[in-house]
């Protein structure tokens, strides 16, 4: 599994983390939903599930359910600020194509 954080991700996560004051990581996931049929889910978690996969980058607990995993390898999430909008960002080489709002995305 390679997952990967810019650093512009990496620290607005580990701002968040800090101001929340508790939680063991972020959740990364995918949802079936949307136009093209997955969308990607962003949250805090306090627990992990029976079958979640951890993986720790830059002191980030990073969290992926089993069902996840496969939409998610080689995925890189990042923070980006484009003119009032930011966000994050996620680039996966596994989806084939999104749907024209950019809510979802397929593989």
């Amino acid at each position: 599994m390679a997952l990967t954080m810019t650093n512009a991700a990496t620290t607005r996560v580990k701002s968040f983390l800090a101001n929340r004051g508790k939680g063991f990581g972020l959740r990364l996931g995918v949802k079936t939903t949307g136009c093209s049929g997955l969308a990607y889910v962003l949250e805090f978690v306090d627990d992990k599930n029976d079958d979640d996969q951890v993986f720790n980058i830059d002191d980030i607990n990073v969290v992926i359910d089993g069902k996840s995993l496969v939409y998610l390898d080689g995925t890189e999430l990042d923070f980006v600020k484009e003119g009032l909008n930011e966000g994050f960002k996620f680039t996966n080489p596994n989806a084939k194509g999104e749907c024209g709002c950019g809510e979802s995305f397929n593989v």
